[in-house]
């Protein structure tokens, strides 16, 4: 029979360098930093937070091994699966992944839990401890009475406890409940109601909350179901308010399995499956909606900038009336906004702004192809902690506990853009939804109860409901922004997911991760129009996506009526004023109709044109506060008569010159709004030409979000790490023999310097270089830092050593003077195995 290792050290040393690799990619907490050698690596492996994050990383069929392993008094494969009910090969999987993460090590027959596993599990499978070490809570003058009640109870008499010491009776009572027929004795006694309690706690979990737990009880004087089960030691105290049911009564309860249900592979995905065209042509279409749906939100916004809330954030009234105008509902609309802002599409203007504004970054997104503003939005997505399903919502106390959002929890329900609908497990069970449906067959859309049943079993000890409610909310968004279609997943959505994942593990290096997907969607898409069509009502149909660049003026010259399959745009006098203050003339607005039609242009329309530019620009607004400034003193005359202009307070000081201490910017809305056209003027008299649209904010690094994990590592990396940990290792570990014929003993610390003279230290410096062997050299830096290194002399010339130095693993140069001494390697050093070698 096998010995299980004595350490996880020692067995992490007797592994090669795959086991090293398997470890780190599984637990990338332990390369933060790298570990100094495998001593370090396996404390830091064994501690209680790296165990935590450890065990949070796995699914349902591992963890529920694990918790099997830690209920077997000698862990091993043949007890497990017998424990467990199942064969062999139904274990390999779980049991390779608890190897990989080194929470279980040692030969199949000889298994080892980490003990950190102990402390971090300590009601697996939701039972109790064992019979023998919850007993010893008991306190050891109340053990002969328990003897006592159980035999009563059993109707057996009383057993002579005389003189017996503590321990003894502990093994008394303890074989009541770890043989079987004994036990099965003692639980067909249990009264009803006691046995209710029995019942309820062996379901799990088996704790329960009682005043008094400690105190001292008998049979005889037992007033409740609880104090009965105490004094008979079926249920004993954790503390002074905790009783906790014996593992053997669960256990014996439960049928001898210690799982209502094991679950050791992911649960089925039951859906319908539709054609993979099907699938990438809806998802594609709503990219597209995704993309101008963005775009619309922040062109409005450039022109009519809704305003920051003190506490930060947007208002309800805002929300309401951005949902409205994009046609979407409010939880719709949220997404949208927050999607804009975690692109860095959206922000605050300035440090202390009041409004929310685009940024410059939105000019440069806006001058790109669609399938690549999809990809910078959909990336956005995926990463962000940003979850806009929670604006608006006030989440139940069971959930007050949960993942809290970034600078505490506000009483009030989140606002959007605001600070409190930050949670750091969102990414994370964003990418994990997404997985399960990359892991099934393509075009296969599964039923959102199965989707959330398949991530909950693929991270069971993060988020509950949380956890489940986000892959809800994720199924729904990854819909909207057309990462899937009919619940599937796209192609160009896989390969998203996939870039974002090896970015991950190549540590960002990649110029752009998402060309693939990018590549992928552009053909799916439909090709931009750069015509409408002109009907005689004073509206254009756009039977398709505009040109972004004649989009943008089309949006000038007129509003939008109605979206669907088509879009319909209306012209009106407030419309064409609005491109005439943007610098258009009636000629140009004339040619760009007539060009960017496939119809003529209607009577009406040209009518209108010309009727709003005649009239455009007569009357002049300045700052007096204000001046208006008309050259037809008549026209100005009946503006002074008109009763609705009275709140202008305009005052005439010449035949064509009026002031108002009133802005300009109010004076020209208000006359606007009771049918004149003024325009404004610049301070030299010309007229002032300016696009309602032009304001901007300076783009800005989004704020880093908390990361609740690390990203994988790369290969490379990986295979940094284990050259430097065995490196280390060697150094710290290896024998040392001093130069010359002074040889050290085998236990001399690597914290001793060599010591020994010129002659001898240069003489097996030569020597190793000729041999091509490690030495163990002492140094002394220039700040007279003493170190020992273990290094491979490459070259000896010119008053300098020049070796590979195992413990930075890196080639460098030493100062022979700087030498305290060389030491020899032991003989089992000298020659290392190849793996070792491999390694360094």
């Amino acid at each position: 029979m096998s010995i299980a290792a004595t350490s996880l050290a020692d067995w992490l040393r007797a592994q090669p360098d795959a086991r090293l690799s398997a470890l780190l990619a599984a637990r990338p907490d332990l390369l933060h930093p790298v570990p100094s050698d495998v001593g370090s690596l396996a404390a830091r492996a064994s501690s209680r937070a790296s165990g935590e994050v450890a065990l949070d990383r796995l699914d349902q069929g591992c963890l529920q091994t694990l918790e099997a392993l830690t209920l077997l008094a000698s862990p091993a494969v043949e007890p497990l699966v017998n424990l467990l009910g199942v064969d062999r090969a139904a274990v390999e999987r779980p049991l390779a992944t608890l190897r990989d993460a080194a929470l279980v090590y040692g030969s199949d027959d000889a298994l080892t839990v980490l003990p950190v596993v102990h402390d971090l599990l300590p009601f697996p499978a939701a039972l109790g401890p064992a019979a023998r070490l919850a007993l010893t809570e008991i306190p050891a003058g109340r053990l002969p009475g328990v003897l006592s009640d159980l035999a009563a109870l059993l109707g057996h008499p009383p057993p002579a406890t005389a003189g017996l010491p503590a321990s003894e009776l502990l093994a008394m009572i303890a074989r009541h409940f770890e043989d079987d027929a004994a036990l099965d004795r003692l639980l067909a006694a249990i009264p009803p109601t006691p046995r209710e309690v029995v019942d309820l706690l062996a379901a799990g979990p088996p704790v329960g909350r009682t005043a008094g737990a400690r105190r001292p009880v008998d049979a005889g004087s037992a007033k409740s179901p609880l104090a009965w089960l105490l004094a008979h030691a079926i249920l004993t105290p954790l503390d002074d308010y905790t009783v906790v049911l014996q593992r053997e009564i669960g256990l014996r309860l439960r049928g001898g399995r210690p799982f209502a249900e094991l679950v050791l592979d992911p649960p089925p995905l039951p859906g319908p499956t539709h054609p993979v065209e099907t699938v990438n042509a809806t998802a594609a279409a709503q990219a597209h909606t995704a993309v101008r749906l963005v775009e619309s939100l922040l062109e409005r916004w450039g022109v009519e900038p809704p305003g920051v809330l003190r506490a930060g954030g947007l208002g309800v009234r805002e929300l309401r009336r951005a949902a409205r105008e994009l046609e979407l509902d409010e939880r719709s609309a949220a997404v949208v906004i927050e999607l804009a802002h975690v692109a860095g599409l959206l922000a605050p203007e300035g440090d202390f702004g009041d409004v929310w504004l685009p940024t410059t970054a939105y000019d440069a997104w806006l001058s790109r192809p669609i399938a690549f503003r999809w990809s910078v939005l959909a990336t956005a997505w995926l990463t962000t902690t940003r979850v806009p399903a929670l604006i608006g919502r006030r989440e139940p106390e069971h959930l007050a506990g949960l993942a809290e959002p970034v600078g505490g929890r506000s009483s009030s329900a989140p606002n959007a853009l605001g600070p409190d609908v930050d949670r750091a497990l969102a990414p994370i069970v964003r990418r994990a939804a997404l997985s399960v449906l990359a892991a099934v067959k393509v075009g296969v859309a599964p039923a959102p109860d199965a989707l959330v049943n398949a991530v909950a079993w693929s991270m069971p000890r993060r988020g509950g409901r949380l956890r489940d409610d986000l892959v809800g909310w994720s199924r729904e968004e990854a819909e909207l922004l057309g990462i899937t279609g009919r619940g599937a997943l796209s192609s160009f959505g896989r390969a998203l997911l996939e870039s974002i994942a090896s970015e991950s593990a190549d540590g960002g290096d990649r110029a752009d991760p998402a060309a693939r997907a990018v590549e992928l969607l552009d053909p799916l898409l439909p090709e931009p129009l750069d015509h409408v069509l002109l009907q005689a009502d004073l509206t254009a149909i756009a039977p398709g996506p505009l040109e972004s660049e004649f989009g943008r003026e089309l949006a000038l010259l007129a509003d939008v009526e109605s979206t669907g399959g088509a879009t319909v745009y209306r012209f009106s006098a407030t419309s064409i004023r609005r491109a005439l203050d943007a610098g258009y003339s009636a000629t140009d607005i004339h040619a760009l109709l007539a060009h960017r039609s496939r119809t003529p242009v209607p009577q009406p329309l040209q009518y209108l044109v010309d009727d709003v530019a005649r009239r455009h620009g007569r009357l002049r607004v300045g700052a007096a506060g204000s001046y208006l400034r008309c050259d037809d003193d008549a026209l100005l005359g009946e503006v002074l008569a008109d009763r609705r202009a009275e709140s202008l307070r305009l005052h005439r000081l010449a035949p064509t010159v009026a002031i108002s201490a009133l802005a300009p910017e109010r004076v020209a809305q208000r006359l606007r709004e009771i049918g004149y056209a003024p325009g404004a003027e610049t301070a030299d008299g010309g007229l002032l030409l300016r696009r309602p649209d032009a304001r901007r904010t300076n783009a800005r690094p989004r704020l880093a979000r908390p990361r609740a994990e690390f990203a994988p590592p790369s290969t490379a990396m990986l295979a940094m790490a284990v050259r430097a940990i065995r490196g280390g290792d060697k150094a710290a570990t290896m024998t040392k023999r001093v130069a010359g014929d002074r040889p050290a003993s085998s236990n001399v610390s690597s914290d001793v310097l060599p010591q020994s003279v010129a002659s001898d230290t240069i003489a097996t410096l030569h020597e190793a270089v000729a041999a091509n062997r490690a030495v163990w050299i002492g140094y002394l830096n220039a700040q007279g830092q003493a170190s020992s290194r273990v290094v491979e002399p490459l070259r000896l010339a010119g008053g300098y050593l020049t070796a590979f130095d195992h413990r930075h693993d890196e080639v460098r140069t030493f100062a022979l003077h700087r030498i305290t001494g060389v030491a020899h390697l032991g003989e089992a050093d000298s020659a290392p195995s190849d793996t070792t070698d491999e390694a360094i």
